[in-house]
């Protein structure tokens, strides 16, 4: 995922952009993680452990820079192993893979996180610690239904999610009205979106914006396309769905979106999922991003004229969008693992009154998120978080469609993005893109050995 470059706006965007070396890396075979499967717990009693984020300290003194700075503070001042956070920004976290070279070396951070696209990798790897004999009674039923499938393995949760980031679409007010549409004019199908994009699109504006760079968040972005018509990367039966009319069309709504000049070729800021950088600065009109954007808006664009719909879908298709959000992990190599599970089920799955007010702040007040636990999303609904315009239509219409973002290899990640590449910007045919992309996938899966592909 990744940072914004406004302070005060963090989020998953450009963290999961950047993730494309570290794949690239272990698709060529160069050494990332050891082992296979989280194996081996580290025994270590280290009395510090480094809690590597990129959302605190940061220089900038942001609001969710203190939520992680209060937060270690607390565990510090009632703890004897202590935390030491460690910030890094994106370009080091994972775009300069900083992450991956540091557990390559067998320096990896005793704490970590991470995003659902990417869990296998270190899963896989062997560095993941079980969290479930830290989880007091009642928390693992306390999150949201299915939230923690994907950081689980054979009924062990090696990830607590922090948040839950649905994919929505904004526009801007002052284009629709000056284009003479209103809001009976907002797109529901894929052939109204390319149809209002083209109205919205001038000399100066573009009508529509995906992300245009490759990366594990390019790949989150586009699966709800995919899905909508009902196609898998990798199907239940193990082998891969890729090659199939509903991801021909899936590319070729992208493909298309940018060939007849509606969408870009380059995003600006850091990518596709900053609001303040493509869609208030009027470089686009329609923009997909996710939920986070509703307080980047207010945090650097608070006269910006703004509206939120759900994606829409293709003729015949079932609406859907793609659930994201970031997890603690501990590593299992660490100066300490069992320490570090200790914490981040304190921090994250704490059911007591502090431990839900925390992840209320840290979800509706610091950020704007769906809730990863009932108790928090309770609690916030009655403090009247969604009641906010944009939220409320995130709550009422976009969350009811989403499913959780997937957990898929490296070398399927991969094969994916290099498919949305050749036909986004590369101008190739999407079939023949996806046969290319679902051989890869194939190839690989047929002598895959690791954790369950979800």
């Amino acid at each position: 995922m990744a940072y914004d470059n406004q302070p005060g706006a963090i989020s998953r965007r450009s963290m999961l952009r950047a993730g494309l070396l570290g794949a690239t890396l272990l698709g060529s075979g160069v050494p990332l993680l050891s082992a296979c499967g989280s194996g081996d717990q580290g025994s270590g009693d280290a009395k510090e452990l480094v809690f590597w984020n990129f959302y605190g300290p940061n220089p900038d003194g942001n609001a969710q820079s203190k939520w992680f700075e209060d937060l270690a503070a607390k565990w510090n001042a009632n703890n004897d192993v202590k935390i030491k956070l460690h910030y890094l920004p994106v370009s080091e976290y994972l775009g300069g893979t900083a992450l991956q070279t540091a557990f390559s070396s067998g320096a990896g951070p005793d704490i970590f996180i991470i995003s659902p696209g990417d869990f296998l990798r270190y899963y896989n790897g062997g560095v993941l610690t079980d969290l479930t004999p830290h989880l007091g009674a009642g928390a693992k039923d306390d999150f949201v239904d299915g939230v923690l499938d994907t950081r689980t393995v054979e009924g062990k949760v090696f990830g607590l999610p922090m948040e839950i980031e649905p994919l929505a679409m904004y526009y801007s007010t002052d284009a629709f009205e000056k284009a003479g549409l209103s809001e009976g004019d907002l797109p529901k199908t894929w052939d109204q979106l390319l149809d209002v994009g083209r109205k919205l699109t001038d000399d100066k504006r573009f009508g529509l914006l995906f992300e245009t760079a490759p990366g594990y968040y390019q790949n989150f972005t586009w699966y709800p396309f995919m899905w909508q018509g009902g196609a898998a990367a990798v199907g239940p039966d193990g082998k891969s769905g890729f090659n199939s009319d509903a991801v021909h069309k899936a590319l070729g709504l992208w493909g298309d979106a940018v060939k007849n000049g509606i969408a870009p070729k380059k995003t600006q800021g850091d990518g596709g999922g900053n609001a303040v950088a493509n869609l208030a600065s009027g470089f686009c009109a329609m923009q997909q991003t996710g939920i986070w954007s509703v307080s980047q808006l207010e945090t650097d664009a608070k006269d910006f004229r703004y509206g939120v719909f759900p994606l829409p879908t293709p003729t015949g298709g079932t609406y859907t969008t793609d659930m994201g959000g970031w997890a603690f992990c501990a590593n299992a190599k660490g100066g300490n693992p069992q320490a570090a599970a200790k914490f981040i089920a304190w921090a994250l799955g704490s059911t007591d009154a502090e431990g839900v007010e925390r992840m209320r702040q840290w979800n509706t007040v610091v950020k704007t998120n769906m809730p990863s636990r009932k108790s928090v999303k309770e609690a916030a609904t009655k403090a009247g978080a969604f009641e906010k315009p944009a939220l409320k239509t995130f709550m009422e219409q976009v969350v009811p469609g989403g499913r959780a973002e997937p957990r898929y290899t490296p070398e399927v990640y991969k094969a994916i993005s290099d498919a949305i590449q050749a036909t986004m910007l590369g101008g190739a045919v999407p079939a023949t893109a996806a046969a290319d992309a679902a051989g890869k996938i194939d190839a690989f899966l047929s002598g895959y050995k690791g954790a369950a592909i979800l």
